[in-house]
């Protein structure tokens, strides 16, 4: 299957395993953040964190920002939660990121579960 930014998103999702594998769940969001943010340095992901997304409709940038956990490579949303599951919710928060960035790719990565999931939100 081809997915979009591939490597990129292989690097990102490698350095969060990294990071639930020593961390597991039960932790703050911010603490996993703060990890990632320890990763991607190390493995070299150029990355912005808490960055504000400039929101735009019919090509006109307006007044509002979205602020999201990291945004990676310039191009790939990355939305960190620490909850019992991923909820719709949290998809419509990245469906909503990529529409007014004009973004194409997000990942939400949670934590807060036994294993680590990812989930790919696709604009």
């Amino acid at each position: 299957m081809n997915y979009i930014y591939k490597n990129e998103t292989y690097k990102i999702i490698g350095s969060a395993q990294e990071v639930h594998k020593e961390l597991g769940s039960g932790f703050l969001e911010v603490v996993y953040q703060d990890a990632l943010q320890i990763e991607f340095n190390n493995n070299k992901i150029p990355y912005k964190r808490e960055y504000a997304l400039p929101i735009y409709y019919r090509n006109i940038k307006m007044n509002r920002l979205y602020y999201s956990d990291f945004i990676c490579y310039d191009k790939i949303i990355v939305e960190t939660k620490a909850v019992n599951q991923i909820v719709e919710e949290y998809y419509a928060q990245v469906m909503h990121y990529l529409k007014a960035t004009q973004l194409k790719l997000g990942l939400i990565i949670n934590f807060g579960e036994k294993s680590l999931k990812v989930k790919r939100i696709i604009l």
